[in-house]
């Protein structure tokens, strides 16, 4: 829109029709999307709070403080079936229940901003949209919970929604929706910000209240809950961004509403970042119970190229991979566990034919170990072998018996360990060997990657039939790998090739090839 008026030359073209599309409700993205947490994403200025007042901003805050209970608001999102989108699925309403029912002189609010799996930006574009809606939703977990006190953690490397937060939060206790006496009800609650210094596992509570403490970000056992002993020793409430995003439409539309939307144990939409190897790639809200199907050939817009789907990564580091045979099954917590894979919060990274799913869990497994805390030794040590493993297969010294190690050492890890970090981690080892048998196979008896990944199996080499002897590719190669006269048949030494391809991307006549 430039100054109230379209500007037809800039609009969507659909690739199918090959026409102009006016309203983006047509677009094949949006279609199927019911946008709930992302309601005002786009749609208001994030910095400027009576836009945000203007789509009924605030109002569920005033319905919470002037027309119902504590007991009547939790009743209500007890009711609504909202489950922790963090990636726990806890039921929300109870936690607050619980956190409720506790006696403390001082109880704490925290928002779980601390978003770390690799592709997933689903907080951070809550934040930098609409920080408002979590602010108020923080209030009316404070209103319910007996607390006066919010505490936002948010990673260091957020830096616009940080700004948008602090700006919110200033422009929240100048209209006298946070601080003293809010709305004249005698109600008191304000928020502050700490920050994350970007470990994946402070994404645990425990973890993260221990770091906002100013200690390690280190895991303890539970019981006691944060909802009984939390921060400082308190009772502490801790939620994610998207599961605040989704308490003020609850109170103003009703739980009968919210709850008619999704499937029996999962109500409601989620938010996915979905990318990788689809045409469309970006943050989707969906309703639960939708198939994979309709997310990434519908939403999606299909494989990029024209490849063929190969699988997708649900729950990031922490979730399985699930292949064409998965496509079909309805997307919520309960049916995406039993495949072997979870929800987590919300990433969803999609493969083709060209990726390698033994050097897809090594890529995870090489991030577990990274963002391990160390705690507790079956993550600490255990992580680490399976890596150890893992990299001697893609190298092609792997044995049978390592696939059989591989698979009892990643039951051992899932059993032992301390937080869910280290409970979740062989998830994608585990999955990939499910759906994958075959690929661990090749690695390990024939010595090859089908997809090409592993360098270490890879060849190089040129096709007698092809290969004219015009010596561009022995030019170019930064080793002197290549050998053959002018205008003879050229040959590969594979013993100094370093699998650059170089040759190939140069070869004008494609008699250059990966076996």
């Amino acid at each position: 829109m430039v100054k109230g008026r379209q500007l037809n030359r800039l609009l969507f073209t659909d690739p199918e029709t090959k026409q102009k599309v006016s309203d983006s409700k047509e677009m094949g993205f949006y279609k199927k999307q019911i946008r709930i947490a992302l309601r005002n994403c786009g749609f208001i200025n994030p910095e400027n709070i009576e836009e945000y007042i203007a789509r009924d901003g605030y109002a569920a805050l005033g319905k919470a403080l002037s027309e119902m209970t504590p007991e009547e608001v939790i009743k209500e999102i007890i009711a609504s079936g909202l489950r922790g989108r963090g990636g726990g699925g806890f039921p929300t309403g109870l936690k607050w229940d619980i956190t409720r029912k506790v006696q403390a002189e001082q109880k704490y609010v925290v928002c779980n901003a601390d978003e770390g799996d690799p592709g997933a930006f689903m907080d951070r574009s809550i934040l930098e949209g609409d920080p408002h809606a979590v602010l108020e939703a923080m209030a009316i977990n404070g209103y319910c919970t007996g607390a006066s006190k919010g505490l936002i953690y948010i990673r260091a490397e957020y830096p616009l929604a940080i700004t948008r937060l602090k700006i919110a939060i200033n422009q929240a206790r100048e209209y006298g929706l946070l601080g003293n006496n809010i709305m004249g009800t005698g109600f008191d609650f304000d928020v502050e910000i700490r920050y994350g210094a970007g470990a994946f596992v402070c994404g645990e509570e425990t973890s993260l209240i221990h770091s906002m403490e100013g200690n390690r970000g280190e895991p303890t056992v539970k019981p006691p809950f944060p909802s009984e002993s939390g921060y400082k020793g308190m009772p502490t409430n801790v939620n994610n961004v998207e599961t605040y995003a989704n308490i003020p439409v609850i109170l103003l539309e009703g739980s009968a509403w919210f709850s008619s939307i999704g499937t029996e144990k999962s109500k409601g939409t989620k938010v996915f970042a979905l990318a990788g190897k689809v045409n469309n790639v970006g943050l989707i809200e969906v309703p639960m119970g939708i198939t994979l199907r309709e997310v990434i050939f519908e939403i999606g817009g299909g494989i990029k190229d024209g490849k063929k789907f190969k699988a997708v990564q649900t729950g990031g580091p922490s979730g399985g991979c699930l292949t064409e045979k998965h496509l079909d099954i309805p997307i919520d917590y309960d049916n995406l566990l039993a495949h072997g894979s979870m929800m987590g919060s919300g990433g969803m990274i999609v493969m083709d034919e060209d990726d390698c799913m033994v050097s897809m869990a090594k890529f995870y497994l090489e991030f577990t170990v990274e963002e391990s805390c160390g705690k507790c030794a079956p993550c600490r040590i255990g992580n680490k072998r399976l890596y150890e493993m893992l990299e001697t297969i893609s190298e092609g010294k792997g044995t049978e018996a390592d696939l059989t190690r591989l698979r009892n050492l990643a039951y051992v890890i899932k059993d032992t360990s301390l937080c869910g970090l280290g409970q979740t981690s062989p998830n994608p080892v585990l999955s990939t060997l499910e759906n994958f048998q075959d690929e661990y196979n090749e690695h390990v008896k024939d010595k090859k990657c089908r997809a090409g990944q592993c360098k270490s199996l890879m060849q190089y080499v040129i096709t007698e039939d092809l290969c004219v002897g015009c010596t561009l590719c022995s030019r170019v190669c930064p080793v002197d790998a290549i050998a053959g006269e002018k205008k003879q048949v050229h040959l590969i030494n594979q013993e100094l090739c370093i699998k650059c391809g170089a040759c190939m991307d140069k070869c004008k006549f494609k008699a250059i090839s990966i076996q």
